[in-house]
């Protein structure tokens, strides 16, 4: 039939893309930061990019506009933390994707990819754990706060998982607090292991309309205006880590985007081209 694509020409596909980074030169060598906004639209990353308003995220490159493994925050970050990022807007398969971190027990060919790192775990939390790595996770939004059965899936995944009310949703000083968290965190560490450090920025889900005085209704318009926000905690994150650890590679990424009313469209967790199409980029500190 037209447009039959043969298995053994798709499986062969997997391995024909080369990474932009050579995580095998990253792993074990470096510092690993996995920073989501959460909920961060695509259009309002790449406007505040534009205008100059996220000078931190703007050192480190531009947005690059990509696929959302799922629609809201609990599917995308399966996808996530089993090796499947943002994929590139232009891929039309699951083959075209750069494969940073690659799951070899998958079905996509035992070959990991030139480049990728690969790992046999049910997630790349528990590879990189068990390639030496200390592993953390400080939460923002529901899916990681642990006050639930739910609550709890994604920080199981870490050695070490942190939450606490002031990081909620909610809290306008959230990303200060997880922030100042992690530093002091940080000065206490006396470990000689490298550590891979998921961060869930919330201060860009709802709410967010008390990031600009006198709203009362979250908008795009407090949307980005909280992005600006995160921007300037984010500044003091990378800055102290870098000075304290040395070599470390940044995977920023968002989860998913949000309607604000867009063709009738509210919130997330639907298909909709701004909640479908996310900003990413990775860089070393």
């Amino acid at each position: 039939m037209t447009g039959e694509v043969p298995f053994a020409a798709f499986q062969s596909g997997m391995n024909q893309n080369p990474c932009s980074v050579d995580m095998t030169q990253v792993v074990g060598k470096c510092d690993i930061l996995f920073v989501c906004l959460d909920t961060l639209r695509y259009d309002a990353a790449v406007e505040e990019e534009k205008c100059g308003g996220t000078p931190v995220l703007n050192r480190y490159g531009p947005w690059e506009k990509r696929q959302a493994p799922g629609n809201f925050t609990y599917p995308s970050h399966h996808a996530i933390f089993s090796g499947f990022l943002p994929a590139k807007e232009e891929a039309k398969s699951i083959a075209e994707q750069e494969k940073l971190f690659f799951p070899k027990s998958m079905g996509m060919g035992k070959k990991v990819p030139a480049g990728a790192y690969g790992f046999d775990t049910s997630n790349l939390v528990q590879g990189l754990q068990r390639d030496g790595y200390d592993t953390w996770c400080v939460g923002g939004v529901a899916f990681f706060d642990k006050r639930s059965d739910m609550g709890k899936v994604f920080p199981s995944f870490f050695e070490k998982s942190y939450w606490n009310p002031s990081f909620a949703c909610p809290v306008k000083d959230s990303t200060k607090n997880q922030v100042d968290f992690i530093l002091h965190k940080l000065e206490q560490y006396e470990e000689d292991r490298k550590i891979f450090l998921y961060l869930n920025v919330c201060s860009i889900h709802y709410p967010n309309y008390f990031y600009l005085e006198n709203e009362k209704n979250d908008s795009l318009e407090t949307h980005r205006a909280a992005l600006r926000y995160a921007d300037g905690e984010l500044g003091r994150l990378f800055g102290d880590w870098k000075d304290k650890r040395g070599d470390t590679f940044v995977v920023c990424f968002s989860d998913h985007g949000t309607c604000y009313g867009e063709d009738g469209y509210v919130f997330h967790g639907v298909n909709h081209p701004v909640v479908n199409r996310v900003p990413y980029k990775h860089f070393f500190l």
